[in-house]
């Protein structure tokens, strides 16, 4: 790779920032730039990078897709509302359910699901409504590493695959943390003045809870695993892992419940000991933690009768499912 990555012992914080808010006040001129916030750390991050070098010139967008946790658009928008950052708030969600309806593939789901519609149907329009001609996006480096090793294609890869996004999008895409990984740019958000809330946050996938369901991702399996991403998020917060997360399963297995067949759904649980996404070790959680979420989830979730913990440590597992 071309990008010259940045690691945490040769990290000058404070001269990172400076030199991120220039190049991005450079890059705008006297136009608006349009922010894509997904309420993520490296997002979250951009977001307080891009209104230091802009202000009110800096559009801040929210995109709604119908793929996120529960409460997602209206907590981010109060909690950057605090910080003096407005939050626009797009429902795309008709939209990008329509790109995954009948995609089953990881990669058509990450390409044709979510990243054409993001960039092109979504994003063009707010770019050329506003009169901009940059976007900012929070690309890590472990996300152009991953994707340009053929890990997984990351959905936020773009030019780095040869995509020229002026011309197939119209506008330039800037991505001030992209030499970082994610502790660094964890410092970088807390010097920054993110809240602890925010800068500590477990790692979400760009295409969100689509990765997180193994086939399909229709707006009814999207939204079983999100309550029990819900439930796996409570109950793991003060674990101390790096990432955790619930993925839907395509198979349905057969259960019991009130003495009678229940054929029903699967939730596979994941949570990660990690510092930087790269490898990763199952978390040694104790066995009435576990025995304790798939009592909630099995009996909150209406049709999962089967819970399960992956114990295999990436490599050859990944972190996220799809």
């Amino acid at each position: 790779m071309e990008i010259q990555e940045i690691q945490l012992q040769d990290l000058d914080v404070e001269a990172f920032i400076a030199e991120q808010v220039k190049a991005i006040g450079d890059a705008a001129g006297d136009n608006q730039a349009v922010n894509a916030l997904s309420g993520g750390v490296d997002s979250a991050v951009v977001t307080l990078l891009g209104h230091r070098a802009m202000g009110d010139r800096l559009r801040t967008y929210f995109i709604e897709n119908g793929l996120m946790r529960e409460g997602e658009p209206e907590y981010i928008e109060k909690i950057f509302a605090d910080l003096g950052v407005k939050v626009e708030i797009i429902d795309a969600k008709e939209q990008f359910f329509a790109a995954l309806a009948g995609v089953t593939d990881p990669e058509e789901k990450r390409d044709k699901g979510i990243t054409q519609v993001f960039y092109k149907d979504v994003f063009g329009k707010l770019v050329r409504d506003c009169g901009a001609n940059v976007l900012l996006q929070g690309t890590n480096y472990t996300d152009v590493e991953e994707t340009v090793a053929g890990v997984k294609r990351q959905h936020n890869i773009l030019a780095q695959l040869g995509i020229d996004t002026e011309k197939a999008y119209g506008y330039k895409v800037l991505e001030p943390i992209i030499r970082l990984r994610k502790p660094a740019v964890r410092i970088v958000g807390k010097a920054l003045g993110l809240p602890e809330e925010i800068f500590t946050r477990p790692p979400f996938p760009g295409p969100a809870l689509a990765t997180r369901v193994i086939g399909e991702a229709t707006p009814e399996r999207i939204a079983l695993v999100r309550s029990a991403t819900t439930i796996v998020e409570a109950e793991l917060a003060d674990c101390g892992a790096f990432q955790y997360l619930a993925i839907l399963h395509e198979d349905k297995v057969t259960g019991l419940r009130d003495g009678k067949r229940d054929f029903g759904h699967q939730i596979e649980v994941r949570c990660w000991d990690s510092e930087d996404a790269v490898t990763g070790t199952p978390t040694n959680l104790p066995f009435e933690m576990l025995r304790k979420i798939a009592d909630r989830i099995t009996t909150e979730i209406l049709g999962v009768v089967s819970v399960t913990y992956n114990i295999t440590a990436k490599p050859p597992s990944c972190i996220e499912a799809v």
